[in-house]
């Protein structure tokens, strides 16, 4: 969303947990295409809580797991939000090779862009 629309929308990532570091694989098919995900870290939904950001400020929650759409579910019981769950493949685990690896990160990451442009429009950078 920060590279697709840059200064148009307040975006943060978080998850269900928050005890794993980002994947390599994801940082690695993220970096080909501009996006740098080295530096970051994974965060639960209560560690934005945790660290001052106000769940009730967004507009919508985009869920890529059904964990984390029960999650999210869960908040609209106490904060007034949208969520979408976009059914996403999981690449975990799928492919033998380094390569076959990095294919499924691919897919999955190109699943993701063509659902924020359907959502959401064309890139705007």
């Amino acid at each position: 969303m920060k590279k697709f629309f840059p200064g148009e929308v307040y975006v943060q990532s978080a998850g269900v947990h928050s005890d794993l570091e980002v994947d390599g694989f994801a940082v690695a098919v993220c970096e080909e295409m501009g996006v740098e995900l080295h530096r970051h870290q994974a965060r639960s939904f209560d560690d934005l809580k945790d660290w001052g950001d106000d769940i009730s400020s967004y507009d919508l929650i985009v869920a890529l797991s059904p964990a984390s759409q029960r999650q999210a579910l869960e908040l609209t019981r106490y904060y007034h939000l949208d969520v979408e769950y976009w059914p996403i493949m999981d690449p975990t685990g799928i492919g033998e090779t380094r390569e076959a690896k990095l294919d499924a990160y691919r897919q999955a990451r190109d699943q993701i862009i063509t659902r924020m442009q359907a959502r959401f429009g064309p890139q705007k950078s």
